[in-house]
């Protein structure tokens, strides 16, 4: 494959001049293409990407259709740095990093009540792999943009795997939201849904000391909510859920509860086995297509709080990423599978429709199949 530099403008090692990757070409569909390897420009980045995980925010934007083609999505990025534009200084090519593709100005109306994912600059993905940006890690390279290279970048330490490194931004993600229900010790939470994402809700809150009640479709799912630190996990239409988060609370109802999925029917779960004053985080709730339907009078006459969360937070970045690097929380459990880049469409349809014991799916973009 043929090669060039980006002198005088980049300071790197040789790369191709193209790339493959996976183009999102409209509703449901995605190609594995050769592309042109993005070049860079001052105080940019370019990185060679090594694993970046299935996330299921981009499989909604896939499957719905939900934004114009083509692009290239994927942005639970790990891998090394192959150029470092002018101006750079503090990476260098060979860096192992993960790179957040969204990162706000710190100075607008949203940024100074820390509702990061409101910014304007936020709202741009500073990540791309070509086309109209949109993350870039289902690709062998992205290029990060100078604002993502001045605060949004992260190196992994010597003996932290990319695998690993991949899972700090939606860490991230998990620990904004935790935060915002300001779980106290001895709390009883209900984590509604056990994927990769309920699963990290679930090692949170046992961490925090709470007590954690999960619910899954799925028994392998359920078994590692109780691993990882749920007293009890069951089926979502299972009784005895509801029973035990009241014989937990005398009779109350769980003082929190977290929708990790977005099934039908799984916010009313929440409203009804939660008491009055309680919190009920919508987390993945993230297309405009969902609808939930509640009793205005569980909200109002029961002073429950329905809360948002979306996205990560600057202010959590490094808190995040020493939770990985420093083995906290073992996230690599959550990985099921591992494919090529090539067979990234079979890694899509499985993550939409995920067998008894699939979990998080990575790509290693590096690799293709024989």
């Amino acid at each position: 494959m043929p090669t060039v530099d980006f002198e005088p403008t980049s300071i790197s090692t040789a790369v191709p001049f193209t790339m493959r990757a996976a183009v999102y070409l409209g509703e449901g569909k995605v190609s594995v293409e050769s592309v042109p390897t993005p070049e860079i420009g001052p105080g940019e980045m370019l990185i060679r990407v090594e694993t970046c995980g299935i996330c299921h925010t981009d499989l909604k934007k896939i499957e719905y259709g939900l934004l114009a083609p083509p692009r290239i999505f994927g942005h639970e990025t790990a891998g090394v740095v192959a150029a470092v534009g002018e101006g750079v200084e503090e990476y260098a090519p060979g860096d192992r990093v993960i790179a957040f593709h969204h990162i706000p100005c710190l100075d607008c109306f949203y940024c100074r009540r820390r509702l990061y994912a409101q910014c304007p600059v936020y709202k741009k993905v500073g990540v791309t792999a070509g086309f109209e940006p949109a993350g870039g890690g289902f690709a062998q390279y992205v290029r990060a943009m100078d604002w993502i290279v001045r605060r949004g970048i992260e190196k992994i330490p010597d003996g932290v795997s990319f695998e690993r490194a991949s899972f700090v931004e939606p860490v991230n993600t998990c620990v904004k939201g935790f935060r915002m229900l300001d779980a106290q010790r001895g709390d009883v939470l209900l984590v509604l849904g056990q994927g990769p994402i309920g699963l990290i809700f679930t090692m949170l809150g046992a961490r925090a000391g709470a007590r954690v009640l999960a619910t899954d479709t799925m028994a392998y799912r359920r078994e590692l909510a109780v691993e990882f630190g749920a007293e009890a996990a069951y089926e979502p239409q299972d009784a005895a859920f509801g029973e035990h988060a009241r014989a937990l609370t005398s009779g109350r109802g769980a003082d929190l509860a977290i929708a990790a999925a977005s099934a039908p029917g799984i916010v009313e779960q929440a409203m009804k086995t939660t008491r009055p004053g309680a919190k009920v985080l919508l987390f993945a709730q993230t297309s405009d297509r969902e609808r939930v339907e509640v009793s205005g009078a569980d909200i109002c006459v029961g002073e429950r709080a329905i809360l948002g969360s979306y996205s990560a937070s600057v202010d959590l970045q490094r808190e995040a990423a020493e939770l990985i690097f420093n083995g906290e929380l073992p996230v690599e459990r959550l990985i099921s599978d591992r494919l090529p880049l090539d067979r990234i469409v079979e890694g899509i349809e499985l993550a939409l429709h995920p067998g008894e014991r699939s979990l998080k799916i990575m790509m290693r973009a590096q690799r293709f199949s024989e």
